[in-house]
């Protein structure tokens, strides 16, 4: 099962947060699509999805997007996705 955590901090506060659940593992040619179904549950624009994002993901659990990550308008701070599965 894969449960994702996803916030949206602003001045390290969190202003939104979902808890993403699939049944299956984790297939990271999916990620973009997951990161996509999130973003917009949490109705904000989806981040430009580079292979240091995957990386920092599948190796510590989470990935941090940064204002500069998103193409559109992205009012807060960053959006953190944390893996919460099995803990």
């Amino acid at each position: 099962m894969v449960k994702i955590w996803a916030k949206i901090l602003k001045k390290d506060k969190i202003i939104k947060s979902y808890v993403y659940e699939k049944d299956g593992s984790m297939d990271y040619s999916e990620f973009f699509g997951i990161v996509s179904e999130i973003c917009y549950k949490l109705d904000v624009p989806t981040p430009v999805i580079i292979k240091h994002h995957i990386f920092n993901y599948a190796k510590y659990n989470f990935v941090t997007f940064k204002q500069s990550d998103f193409v559109e308008q992205f009012s807060y701070d960053k959006l953190v996705l944390e893996n919460i599965e099995g803990k």
